[in-house]
């Protein structure tokens, strides 16, 4: 599903749609090693990976900055770090970077001298990817947002 919106739509419509998120589904949660596939809409699937692209977004370039917000989308998704590495280039000042989680990963790769953010949200389990668009949106400030979703490893329709 692809969405195009103006600033503050997109995460508007995700947050407004409760029920259209997932629920956990453990096939038999006595098994320590519970595979936390998710259960929406009638599917089963391992997760669910959104591609936000932020237009005239910044700061793109203060790696503090970045890694706050990066922090911040992973405690609002309810999701659980387990290591984040960012690296800042120069002479531009782009930052690439990666929140490794429990449930998957958030990444980011800017572009400040053209004011643009790539991030992806990969989560699978209990966690809230949705929720990552308002942080990002909040923290960057763009003046566009495009967002694809796409849910991964479905089992069943």
């Amino acid at each position: 599903m692809q969405k195009f919106a103006p600033v503050g739509e997109l995460a508007q419509e995700f947050s407004l749609q409760p029920a259209r998120w997932p629920t956990h589904h453990e096939p038999d949660s006595d098994v320590p090693n519970a595979d936390h596939f998710i259960e929406r809409d009638g599917s089963v699937f391992a997760g669910t990976h959104l591609i936000l692209d932020l237009w005239g977004a910044k700061p793109l370039d203060n790696l503090q900055y970045m890694e706050s917000a990066i922090r911040r989308a992973v405690r609002t998704c309810n999701a659980t770090l387990l290591h984040l590495h960012l690296h800042h280039f120069t002479p531009n000042g782009g930052i690439s970077g990666v929140a490794v989680l429990a449930e998957s990963h958030i990444s980011v790769h800017t572009w400040p001298e053209r004011d643009f953010a790539a991030f992806d949200v990969f989560m699978c389990g209990h966690a809230r990817p949705e929720r990552a668009i308002e942080v990002f949106e909040t923290t960057f400030s763009p003046k566009r947002i495009e967002v694809v979703e796409q849910v991964r490893g479905r089992v069943s329709q």
